[in-house]
């Protein structure tokens, strides 16, 4: 009789506590990015991974063996390449990079893709005041990425002259901030 209520009271406490953790999630301040919620208590990658937009950046990751790093501590600002951002390479790139022997080259294009730190819209439209309309930021691969507003929209510029577009800005994390864009960038 009393393993059966210890039982029944730990099943009550389990539910308890996933109704609690669903209540606050449900309270939190969310964007849509590829379908999913995006929740500000998540790390990068628990959020990254529900976005259908994303799912090559994912695999990417995930094969540069970086999704320990980008769950980590941070804080850290990703400008993450849509599925459609990575089909306008040249064809045969992504099969290449994610092959294991490219393993280097392919930390070095995501790596490039974050820059250390907790680089909101607010704090990279700073920057670029800063700069007299441009800022540039170094990137965690120790390249050099270019920003500016063009109207209402962020741009960036690559080390190679490549430019992408921020499609969603803040997307907030609990490791950092997330900017998707439309372009890969690419390092020297």
């Amino acid at each position: 009789m009393k393993k059966i209520l210890l039982s029944a009271v730990a099943i009550v406490a389990i539910a308890f506590a996933t109704n609690t953790s669903l209540q606050a999630q449900s309270m939190e301040k969310t964007k849509m990015v590829g379908g999913a919620k995006m929740y500000p208590s998540k790390d990068i990658i628990d959020n990254a991974v529900n976005s259908k937009d994303h799912t090559t950046l994912v695999a990417a990751v995930k094969a540069a063996g970086l999704v320990e790093t980008l769950k980590g501590k941070g804080p850290f600002t990703v400008f993450a390449p849509t599925n459609s951002a990575f089909d306008k390479l040249p064809k045969g790139t992504v099969e290449t990079l994610l092959k294991p022997e490219n393993k280097a080259m392919l930390t070095k294009v995501l790596t490039y893709h974050v820059v250390a730190g907790h680089m909101d819209s607010k704090a990279i439209a700073a920057a670029i005041k800063k700069g007299n309309g441009k800022a540039e930021f170094t990137t965690v691969e120790g390249g050099k990425l270019w920003a500016w507003m063009k109207g209402s929209k962020l741009m960036l510029k690559d080390e190679k002259g490549g430019m992408s577009t921020v499609t969603i800005a803040d997307v907030h994390q609990k490791n950092g901030v997330i900017h998707v864009v439309d372009t890969v960038l690419m390092p020297k």
